[in-house]
C-alpha cells in the first residue's frame, strides 16, 4: 500500500521491490555508469573533478572517491563531479513529464554517501533501492515543480531532493532531519532557467552537479541540526496526488534511454531521417534539401554550426546533420572530430527547422518530430509524425542498453567493463557493493 515520503525513504527493503522495478534499476545504473565513462573524456569533467579536489575536499573523514578517478573529495564534493561528468554527455535516462534528468545526481550522491560514510558492509541490493527511492522522489518533485512554476527549471532544481533523501537513508537521520534535509536542498537546489542553457550552451548543462551537491550538503546539514523544513513539492496539499501512489505506482519504469548523445528533443527528428534513409536507400550525396516540423522547444535548439561539444549536444540540425553525412550518431559526431568535418557542416546547411503546432501541444508527454527529404534528382520523401526511440512504450531491449554501455565504456579496459557488467547484474542482499564501487572509482584505463 502507498507510504508516505518518510516512511517510504527509511523503511523500504530490497525485498519489497517488484522483479520489473530491480530490472529497471540495474538498467539505470549500467545505462549511467556508462555515460559517465564517456563523460570523463570531457573537458567539463575535468575542470568539475579538479575543482572538487581543490575546492571541495575530502576533509577529517577522508572523504569519498571520484567517478573513474581516485582522488578524494568531500561527499558534496563527490556527488557534484560525478554529476556534472554524466551531465557532460547528453546520453543518460530521463523522464518526460520532468523534462529531466534523475539518475544522474542520485546515483553519485549514493554512491559518495556510501563510500564517505566506508559502508563496505552495505548489501548490494541497498544500493538498487536507494536508486529507485532517489528515482521515485526526484520524478514527483520535478512533476510537482513544473506544475507549480512558470519556470522551466534545470533538473538540479528538483533531482537534489533526492540525493537528500539517500543522504539521509545511508545517514539514519530520523524522520524530523530527514524532513529538514529535503527542505534544506528544495530551498537550495538551483532554479536555474533551462532554456536559458537551450539558447546559450554552455558548461553549465542541466544543473545537476549543483543539485548533487545542495542534496548530500542538506543532508549533512540535517544531521548536525541545521533547519530547512518543509519541502513544497512534497507537502504543499495541491501536490498530494503526486504522492500519494508513492510505493504502488513505480515510476522508475517510466524512464528512456537514448540511443543517442544529444538532447532528447532532436532525437525525434534523427529517428524519422534514419526510417526514411533505410526505405528510399538514400545517400548523404542524394540529398538536396531536409525540412523538420517539430514541437517549439526542439525548433529553439537550431541550426547554427557548434563550436563546442555542448553546443553540439544542444541542438537538432547538427545532431541530424551528422547522422545524413555520417549514417551514425555517437560519441566521435559530438566531438572534435565531428564539429570540424566539411560533409556534416554541408549538410547542415541544407536542414531547415519548422514548428508544428500539434508536435508543440503534445509536448512534453510525447516528442514527435516529422521529416521531409528533398533529393537531387527532384523526388521527395516525408516520414510520419515521429517519437525517440527508447521510450516506455517502445524501449530500447536489455542487449540494446549492453550494447551502448559496451560502446560508451570503451575507454575502459574489456575485462573492467565485463566485471562492471556483471557486479552490475549481481547486485542484491546477498552480496557487497564494495567490488562494484572500487571498480567505478578506479581511474580510467
Amino acid at each position: 500500500m502507498p507510504l508516505p515520503p518518510l516512511a517510504f525513504i527509511h523503511d523500504l527493503r530490497f525485498g519489497d521491490l517488484p522483479a520489473g522495478v530491480v530490472r529497471m534499476a540495474r538498467r539505470c545504473l549500467l545505462d549511467l555508469v556508462g555515460v559517465a565513462a564517456s563523460g570523463r573524456s570531457t573537458a567539463l569533467s575535468r575542470i568539475a573533478h579538479g575543482f572538487a579536489v581543490r575546492n571541495l575536499g575530502a576533509g577529517e573523514g577522508g572523504g569519498s572517491r571520484l567517478l573513474f578517478d581516485g582522488r578524494r573529495a568531500s561527499a558534496a564534493g563527490a556527488a557534484f563531479a560525478g554529476a556534472s561528468t554524466i551531465d557532460s554527455f547528453d546520453a543518460h535516462d530521463g523522464h518526460a513529464l520532468t523534462k529531466g534528468h534523475a539518475g544522474v545526481a542520485i546515483l553519485p550522491a549514493l554512491l559518495a554517501v556510501a563510500d564517505a560514510e566506508r559502508q563496505d558492509g552495505l548489501p548490494g541490493g541497498e544500493i538498487l533501492t536507494g536508486l529507485v527511492i532517489g528515482y521515485e522522489l526526484a520524478i514527483r518533485a520535478g512533476i510537482a515543480l513544473h506544475r507549480s512554476v512558470a519556470d522551466y527549471h534545470t533538473s538540479g532544481a528538483w533531482n537534489g531532493v533526492a540525493c537528500a533523501a539517500v543522504g539521509a537513508r545511508l545517514l539514519g537521520l530520523d524522520g524530523e532531519a530527514t524532513r529538514h534535509a529535503l527542505g534544506i536542498a528544495e530551498y537550495h537546489g538551483p532554479r536555474s532557467q533551462m532554456m536559458r542553457c537551450i539558447d546559450h550552451p554552455t558548461m553549465v548543462k542541466d544543473g545537476s552537479g549543483w543539485g548533487a551537491l545542495a542534496g548530500v550538503s542538506a543532508a549533512y546539514l540535517a544531521r548536525d541540526g541545521f533547519t530547512g523544513a518543509p519541502a513544497i513539492t512534497l507537502e504543499a496539499d495541491d501536490q498530494a496526488d503526486l504522492w500519494a501512489d508513492l510505493g504502488s505506482r513505480w515510476r522508475i519504469g517510466e524512464q528512456y534511454f537514448k540511443p543517442y548523445p544529444v538532447c532528447r528533443w532532436a532525437q525525434p527528428a534523427v529517428e524519422a531521417a534514419a526510417a526514411l534513409v533505410a526505405e528510399h536507400g538514400l545517400g548523404p550525396d542524394d540529398i538536396k534539401a531536409v525540412e523538420v516540423e517539430s514541437f517549439a522547444e526542439a525548433v529553439r535548439l537550431g541550426c547554427a554550426p557548434p563550436a563546442t561539444t555542448e553546443a553540439a549536444q544542444y541542438a537538432l540540425g547538427f545532431p541530424l546533420a551528422a547522422f545524413l553525412a555520417r549514417g551514425t550518431l555517437g560519441a566521435a559526431e559530438i566531438a572534435d572530430d565531428g564539429l570540424g568535418d566539411p560533409a556534416i557542416l554541408a549538410m547542415l546547411e541544407r536542414i531547415a527547422l519548422r514548428e508544428d503546432p500539434a508536435c508543440s501541444a503534445a509536448f512534453p508527454a510525447q516528442r514527435l518530430a516529422r521529416v521531409t527529404i528533398a533529393l537531387k534528382n527532384g523526388a521527395r520523401h516525408g516520414s510520419a509524425l515521429t517519437p525517440a526511440r527508447g521510450d516506455p512504450d517502445a524501449p530500447l531491449s536489455d542487449g540494446e542498453v549492453l550494447a551502448k554501455y559496451e560502446a560508451l565504456a570503451g575507454g575502459l579496459a574489456r575485462a573492467r567493463r565485463l566485471r562492471i557488467a556483471a557486479a552490475v547484474q549481481e547486485l542484491g542482499d546477498a552480496n557487497s557493493p564494495a567490488g562494484l564501487m572500487d571498480l567505478l572509482a578506479e581511474p580510467l584505463g
